[in-house]
């Protein structure tokens, strides 16, 4: 899967613009990014890359980067 998957799901759940750079993203880094917001992108995520997220995950889910890690412990290999 590529990277630009997660890049995308960060930009919609978020209502970000298409082009938005995320990479660099921590949560309530953005006034976008509240905790409302933490639970659409959650789901997306899961969605997405067909993964169910526990309890713990979904609090450590902090940054572009930990969503990156989570979803590689998931066997969610992103290239760019």
């Amino acid at each position: 899967m590529e990277l630009e998957q997660l890049r995308n799901v960060f930009r919609n759940a978020l209502e970000l613009p298409d082009e938005f750079p995320v990479d660099e993203l921590e949560y309530r880094g953005n006034e976008k990014w509240d905790s409302l917001a933490h639970m659409s992108l959650v789901a997306a995520i899961e969605d997405e890359f067909g993964v169910m997220l526990d309890t713990d995950e979904v609090i450590d889910l902090s940054s572009f980067d930990r969503a990156r890690q989570i979803l590689e412990k998931h066997e969610v290999v992103l290239t760019d």
